[in-house]
């Protein structure tokens, strides 16, 4: 069993796949599934997109840089909004984050993040990598890396990684493992490919799920043989 996990998930885990905003059913599911995760005694780290306010190729008219910098704020919205919501439901949650002085959020020390822990915060990164042209993929890696995670779990809408697009193509097929040297090479969508070298760098295991399959977080940390693991 894995004790300390760090969980990407993209911002429609907020809102529910192609909408926008927030669902109390979607959250309320998502808030379900972290506790199962709490009640196991696990470490837990969040990095979360914000695609479910607003995606930067969606801001034609603002250069590439200021609309980096609008999503990463909008990171901090859901990661407040989350903190909020979960606490509400007896998940005790802190936000930290390297580009905003705000109240409710606090700077992101290695030692404090070991406190947290160890008092049994889940803890959400907020903000991305702090710097524009890196998505929230890359800001998983580098923050599973500082957490000390024993696994990085990408949590997307199929059921781990495919030679093709599932959604698109019916003889599409699951790899259970692949290595990160292969998935770069195959330049499979599923992870940024800076996001899989500091993996490969740093030999953290990487796996890809359908996070909206009940129980199958709790269970990718159980080890038991759920979606795909990306491995050395």
């Amino acid at each position: 069993m894995y004790r300390r996990v760090l969980l990407k998930l993209s911002g429609e885990v907020l809102s529910g796949e192609g909408n926008k905003g927030f669902s109390e059913e979607s959250i309320k599911y998502l808030s379900q599934e972290i506790k199962k995760l709490s009640d196991h005694g696990m470490n837990i780290g969040l990095v979360i997109g914000a695609g479910n306010l607003f995606r930067g190729k969606e801001l034609k008219d603002v250069t590439n840089t200021i609309a980096d910098n609008i999503g990463m704020m909008g990171t901090v919205i859901n990661a407040l909004y989350l903190k909020d919501y979960f606490e509400k439901m007896g998940i005790k949650t802190v936000v930290v984050s390297q580009i905003v002085h705000l109240p409710s959020v606090r700077t992101i020390h290695y030692d404090d993040i070991e406190l947290y822990f160890n008092s049994g915060y889940v803890v959400i990164f907020a903000g991305g990598t702090s710097n524009p042209f890196f998505t929230t993929d890359t800001a998983a890696a580098l923050r599973a890396i500082e957490m000390k995670a024993e696994i990085l779990i990408k949590a997307t809408k199929v059921d781990g990684i495919f030679d093709k697009d599932p959604k698109k193509f019916t003889d599409a097929v699951k790899y259970d493992t692949i290595t990160y040297d292969k998935a770069i090479s195959k330049n499979l969508k599923v992870m940024d490919t800076e996001a899989f070298a500091i993996c490969l760098r740093y030999n953290m295991p990487i796996v890809v799920l359908d996070f909206f399959k009940k129980g199958n977080l709790l269970n990718a940390l159980l080890n038991k043989n759920v979606g795909t693991k990306v491995i050395p």
